[in-house]
């Protein structure tokens, strides 16, 4: 993991033993959220908002199983061809769901479609078999 281990020296990430009780409780919430997406009636700014909020659970979930933490966002997803073999191409679309959580965050525009909602969604579940994965080998 040369990668992040560049990361650690240049204090992006920081070394910290893998929890097997956070990993299992980050990989229950994105679970828990991934199934409240599809509660009829949500909006699609709130399936938005659950669906990144189950990615990024997920993301982090990875990193902490390889025994690195890290208090940026992007990074962390960034990192996913890494931590979990995500390809390039793949985890972009979690970089664009980013960018648009952040201009929601903090300049109050959201901005999001049906078919942005529903790839954030498909590449969460798809992530969440890779997480899935680390667990037999932790």
């Amino acid at each position: 993991m040369e990668e992040l281990e560049n990361l650690v020296k240049i204090k992006q990430f920081k070394k910290e033993p893998a929890d097997q009780n956070e990993f299992d409780g980050m990989v229950l919430a994105a679970t828990t959220k991934l199934k409240d997406v599809s509660i009829q009636g949500l909006s699609l700014d709130s399936q938005f908002s659950i669906a990144y909020g189950a990615a990024h659970a997920l993301a982090l979930a990875a990193l902490r199983w390889h025994g690195y933490r890290s208090e940026n966002r992007y990074l962390v997803f960034q990192c996913l061809q890494h931590t979990v073999g995500l390809a390039s191409s793949k985890w972009r679309i979690f970089d664009i769901c980013h960018k648009k959580r952040n201009l929601a965050e903090y300049e109050g525009q959201l901005d999001v479609d049906k078919r942005l909602v529903a790839e954030l969604i498909t590449s969460t579940q798809e992530l969440l078999l890779l997480v899935n994965s680390l667990q037999d080998i932790c």
